[in-house]
Parts: C-alpha cells; sequence; structure tokens
C-alpha cells in the first residue's frame, strides 16, 4: 500500500508468504526467547502479526494475544488458518501504533518478529518510545532482526544490535538476551540476530 511503504511486497505475495510462515513452528523460531515467556496467561502483543502463527501458540498456551497487522491479505490468512483460538485482531502499524494505544492497554510480552528492519532510521526512534510505552512493569520485549539480501519489491534497511540495544536503553529497556543464528529457511545470505529486552522502569514522558 502506498501509504504504508514498511508493508511493500506483503500484499502481492500473501498467499505464498502464509505457507512459508506456517511451515515453520512458533517454538523454532522463538527458541531461545521461551525463557521470556510468562508461565502465567498474560496479556501479548504481535507486532506485525502476519498470519498469526505466533499469536496462535500464544493463545493456545492461554495468554490474551492482541495481533497488530497492517496488511489485510495476511490478517485474512490468519483469521482462517487461526479460527480455533482466541486472537485480537488489530489493523495497525509502527512507529505510531495508535490502534493499539486505542485500547488502553500494558502488555506483559511485546513480540517484533522480522519487522524492525522495514523501518527507516526516524522510524525506529519513534517506533522504540512508543513500544516502550505500551509494555507493563518488567515486560519483556522479543526481536528478531534480518540481514542479509532485500528481496525485490520489499523495503528493509540493515540494523545492528548495538542501535537497536541504545535505542532500547533509551527507554528503560534493558538487554537481557542477544543472539545470532542462521536463516529457518535457508535462503542464500540470509541471516538473524535475535533479541530480547526486560523492561525496568518507566519511559520519561514525551
Amino acid at each position: 500500500m502506498s501509504d504504508r511503504p514498511s508493508t511493500a511486497g506483503y500484499a502481492e505475495e500473501a498467499d505464498k508468504l502464509s505457507e512459508t510462515y506456517e511451515s515453520l513452528t512458533f517454538e523454532k523460531v522463538h527458541r531461545r526467547g521461551l525463557p521470556f515467556v510468562p508461565a502465567a496467561p498474560s496479556a501479548v502483543l504481535d507486532i506485525g502479526a502476519g498470519t498469526g502463527r505466533d499469536a496462535a501458540a500464544l493463545a493456545r498456551l492461554g495468554h490474551r494475544v492482541t495481533a497488530a497487522e497492517p496488511t489485510a491479505e495476511m490478517r485474512a490468512h490468519g483469521k482462517r488458518l487461526h479460527a480455533d483460538v482466541a486472537i485480537e485482531w488489530v489493523d495497525d502499524i509502527l512507529p505510531d501504533l495508535r490502534q493499539v494505544f486505542a485500547l488502553h492497554r500494558r502488555f506483559d510480552l511485546v513480540l517484533m518478529t522480522a519487522v524492525w528492519m522495514h523501518l527507516d532510521a526516524r522510524e525506529r526512534r519513534i517506533a522504540m518510545a512508543n513500544v516502550a510505552d505500551l509494555m507493563a512493569p518488567t515486560a519483556a520485549l522479543l526481536m528478531t532482526l534480518r540481514h542479509g539480501p532485500v528481496p525485490e519489491g520489499r523495503r528493509m534497511f540493515e540494523v545492528s544490535a548495538e542501535e537497536t540495544r541504545d535505542l532500547g536503553r533509551r527507554h528503560c529497556l534493558a538487554s537481557v538476551h542477544e543472539g545470532t543464528g542462521t536463516d529457518a529457511l535457508r535462503r542464500d545470505g540470509v541471516h538473524w540476530t535475535y533479541l530480547a529486552f526486560r523492561r525496568t522502569g518507566s519511559p520519561a514522558s514525551r
């Protein structure tokens, strides 16, 4: 959609991407972050939820999951594929997340899987502040950063773990885990950084 450049290419490839996303399990993608998933039923926000693979897995664990996904075609796949679980779908997008803020909630766990690299530097600064504002005290944030060739028709930027850690620190998000890994889909030249943050205080008023 022309007014949402960060989602470029997703509507056109939604059918293919839905099959790709659902070919992986939540546990495989997020094995490094599993220790940070609350044991008790909690409020979870999945930003850039795609087909809802992760949202559905967390809902099945008893969590109350809000899935923010800006691409209508992806939301449609998600609602169809995971109609058996309670997921609250929201048409919303980084960096502003206006619809999520309108819910007047705070979340105990926030996921941003393969999302952050779609934002430019200015958008990342705004987004980190907003995400921190949506997190409950001691909440966790799990992120993955994609590195490597940019698929045709997509908008991606090379984002470092160092920059991301620094942005988090400015908003009372302490880095509690960092790791790297190969691409589960074995795409040439693609690799990943895995980051986990824990909220340690209240972000300053903006």
